[in-house]
């Protein structure tokens, strides 16, 4: 039988027990938290099976791979402590955005040979273990940063053990890896969260700005509602890589700005252009650091019933809607009726519906 052991069971701990009970229900999972009630939430609902009293408890002793899910520094402090309990063969590995400092701490304690960096990159705005699934990898890459030191046979555990999550693994050095992630996951949140508090800087009393966003802006901000704890982490922990790629963007920006005061039309156009021809470049199949919203608009003329007649074909079919609007700016939507699901499948289900009983439809891309 095999034994997982985690440190930390918010969003990704709790999704990653959650994968584990449905790949293999014989196995055992023990855990503990930063909050006890977690931890009993997780027993009572059959997702572990028994509760560590800290990093250093001896049941720990039993584990073939130990995850450490806890924020950043925490993971950190607990390292010397998850030291005294590994077996020879255990992997040690855990799920963080950054992993410079934490394979810096590993070299230091001399756990480069139990080491093995992983960065799922999935999740959610939402936090916390009551948000976590046990499908949450399908499909999304999940970057291995092994050490110098740590065995070919451990690596291949590891990876083996991604693919059962149905995940992408990736082998990168921990440094390539934060420039990278510095570009395409830290500094978009920047970002997010810079132009929500400028809108908010700007608005008037009355929030009209607040009132008509819709569209793109509300689809670039969403990850704005992420953890303000976690991404404060991110952000001190890789500044240099983010600060980095910060100047190539404010360098974009400043230029963008110039050419427009200068009515620089043919920039802007070929500035558009390229940035439309590299992002069509892209492959959304798999769930990058972001994850992807599952969403269609749907024309419905203003009328009584409209909406749960749409409702209703959907539910009578078994189909499950995650959250459902009205749409009051349509500059960047095609559709009154915004229609969002927890998965893809359902998503194209609903299209072919709707499609049938004559609704206009479009996919969100």
């Amino acid at each position: 039988m095999n034994t997982y052991g985690f440190y930390g069971l918010g969003l990704i701990g709790g999704s990653l027990a959650k994968s584990i009970r449905k790949i293999d229900p014989n196995c055992r999972i023990i855990a503990c938290s930063r909050s006890m009630d977690t931890c009993r939430t997780a027993l009572n609902a059959g997702l572990i099976d028994d509760i560590c009293h800290g990093p250093d408890d001896p049941a720990y002793l039993s584990c073939g791979m130990i995850f450490l899910c806890a924020p950043a520094e925490m993971n950190i402090e607990a390292l010397p402590h998850i030291k005294k309990v590994l077996s020879s063969d255990c992997i040690l590995t855990d799920v963080g955005s950054v992993k410079t400092p934490i394979h810096e701490a590993v070299e230091k304690l001399g756990l480069s040979s139990m080491f093995i960096g992983g960065h799922p990159m999935a999740g959610s705005e939402k936090s916390g273990i009551v948000n976590s699934t046990d499908h949450m990898f399908e499909n999304a890459y999940y970057i291995l940063t092994p050490t110098d030191q740590v065995s070919a046979l451990k690596l291949e555990r590891l990876r083996s053990f991604v693919l059962k999550l149905k995940a992408l693994p990736m082998v990168l050095d921990p440094r390539q890896h934060d420039f990278i992630t510095a570009a395409i996951s830290h500094l978009p949140h920047v970002i997010a969260a810079s132009l929500v508090n400028t809108v908010h800087d700007l608005d008037s009393e009355e929030e009209y700005m607040k009132t008509i966003a819709a569209g793109g802006f509300r689809d670039i901000t969403r990850i704005a509602s992420s953890s303000p704890q976690m991404w404060e982490s991110i952000c001190v922990e890789n500044y240099s890589n983010i600060s980095k790629v910060m100047d190539t963007f404010l360098d974009h920006m400043i230029e963008a700005r110039d050419k427009m005061c200068e009515g620089d039309g043919g920039y802007i156009n070929r500035m558009f252009e390229k940035s439309r021809d590299y992002r069509d470049s892209f492959s959304f199949e798999s769930r990058g650091p972001v994850k992807k919203s599952y969403r269609i608009y749907c024309d419905i003329i203003d009328e009584s019933g409209a909406i749960a007649t749409i409702a209703t074909v959907l539910a009578v079919n078994g189909i499950s809607i995650k959250n459902i609007s009205i749409i009051h700016n349509r500059s960047y939507e095609q559709g009154a009726l915004a229609i969002e699901f927890y998965e893809e499948e359902p998503m194209k289900q609903s299209i072919a519906l709707l499609r049938h009983h004559r609704y206009t439809v479009w996919e969100n891309d």
